[in-house]
């Protein structure tokens, strides 16, 4: 009996330390720019409209106005809808839902931009030039060459490198940034015209021989470190696998810039273009591919305010269900 406890012991620790080296580790960099999906809700009108509910107002404004009572949620709807046209012509097109939607799902963007905004516009002047931006983030060290800190050229390298992203976001050239040249800045990946600097800074990481390529082994490890003795980790296996058989396109055996852009920016599903054309197709009663003030009204209205009473149905009706 002893023999086979034993037996047993060894097995599940056998187990267990294969999992381990097959399972990526939780602190494995991950540089693909992800969009995030609208709602975590199944996409399904006839069952309820949450799905269309939190693409529309984001996740978190969607609870703040499930509280809300008929009337408020009405009122609130009426302002929304004055933000979303944006040409004020009381028509709500395609394109104008597809930007408020961007807008709504980007919210914690724009809140971590204004949370550092005043931290920067030192002068309240509405923007933000290097200077003040220099001067916040390294302004105490830069004084005296970077002073004592122990690794100097790394600062000095973090600071070229903030400055040349800087520039980047800086579309008019005077090195002052607007809030939206500074969102840029911040959150470069989320911009088109930033796609070049997120290419070059990844390379710089990843690049370690600097011969303007990713090998197989930088890339590798860029998220891995080899311990003496171990053998290779599954996960890392089948990452080595999709180097060669996803990311290295022209199969010269390393990525080039434009590879790595396909692999960190790769062309993406276009969440907000399917979900304003799905809302539209649903509310625009005339056909005429715009919303009137009334269509936006009689959709939205009365398709959240069903959800609502949909989840307090359910929420009532849950507690008497047996499984």
């Amino acid at each position: 009996m002893t023999w086979q406890k034993s037996l047993c012991s060894y097995w599940l620790l056998t187990v267990c330390i294969m999992w381990v080296l097959a399972k990526p580790p939780p602190d494995k960099k991950d540089r693909v720019h992800h969009s995030p999906d609208l709602s975590d809700h199944l996409h399904d009108d006839t069952q309820d409209f949450q799905y269309d509910h939190e693409a529309f107002l984001g996740k978190e404004e969607a609870k703040t106005f499930d509280q809300l009572t008929p009337e408020e949620s009405k009122q609130r709807l009426g302002k929304i809808v004055d933000r979303i046209d944006k040409d004020g012509d009381g028509f709500v097109t395609q394109p104008e839902l597809k930007d408020w939607i961007k807008h709504t799902q980007n919210r914690y963007i724009y809140e971590n931009v204004n949370k550092n905004w005043k931290d920067y516009d030192k002068d309240s002047d509405g923007r933000i030039t290097w200077t003040e931006f220099k001067n916040v983030t390294y302004g105490h060290y830069e004084g005296e060459e970077f002073g004592d800190i122990e690794d100097k050229d790394s600062y000095r390298k973090m600071l070229a490198r903030d400055e040349r992203r800087f520039k980047a976001a800086d579309k008019d050239g005077d090195m002052s940034a607007t809030r939206e040249e500074f969102t840029a800045f911040l959150h470069p990946e989320e911009f088109d015209y930033m796609k070049d600097i997120v290419v070059t800074e990844t390379m710089e990481d990843i690049d370690k021989n600097g011969d303007g390529f990713v090998e197989v082994d930088e890339y590798l490890g860029d998220m891995y470190s080899p311990e003496k003795g171990q053998p290779e980790p599954s996960w890392v296996i089948t990452e080595r696998q999709q180097f060669l058989d996803h990311r290295d396109l022209n199969k010269d055996g390393k990525m080039d810039r434009e590879e790595i852009g396909h692999w960190i920016l790769p062309p993406d599903y276009d969440h907000a273009e399917v979900e304003s054309k799905h809302l539209l197709v649903h509310s625009d009663v005339d056909k005429d591919g715009r919303l009137s003030l009334e269509e936006f009204m009689e959709f939205f209205w009365k398709s959240f305010n069903s959800t609502k009473e949909y989840e307090e149905t359910i929420s009532q009706l849950m507690p008497h269900q047996e499984l």
